[in-house]
């Protein structure tokens, strides 16, 4: 898959990679059909995908129970699916 992001019906999956302890929080380039995001949240103990998940919902406008990490609970790359997004925003 080239794109980083795609409709699944009414949803829409997001492959991310995720660079945690960043300086910042924001997306970054897309590399090999991710695309970079770097949150400032540490990878111990499931903080940084609370993180991510409360993140998203933020800059998507969504509640945080439609965001779900499908795929990479423990790894940097997430396949993520937020429920009943009709349009991406732009994100940057």
């Amino acid at each position: 898959m080239s794109q980083w992001y795609r409709r699944d019906g009414d949803d829409l999956i997001l492959l991310l990679r995720i660079q945690p302890r960043a300086g910042r929080d924001g997306f970054g380039e897309i590399l090999d059909g991710y695309r970079k995001l770097r949150i400032k949240a540490p990878p111990v103990d499931g903080k940084a995908n609370d993180y991510l998940v409360r993140f998203l919902a933020k800059k998507l406008g969504v509640a945080r129970s439609a965001v779900r990490i499908e795929q990479g609970q423990t790894g940097r790359n997430k396949r993520i699916r937020i429920r009943n997004l009709s349009r991406l925003p732009e994100l940057d």
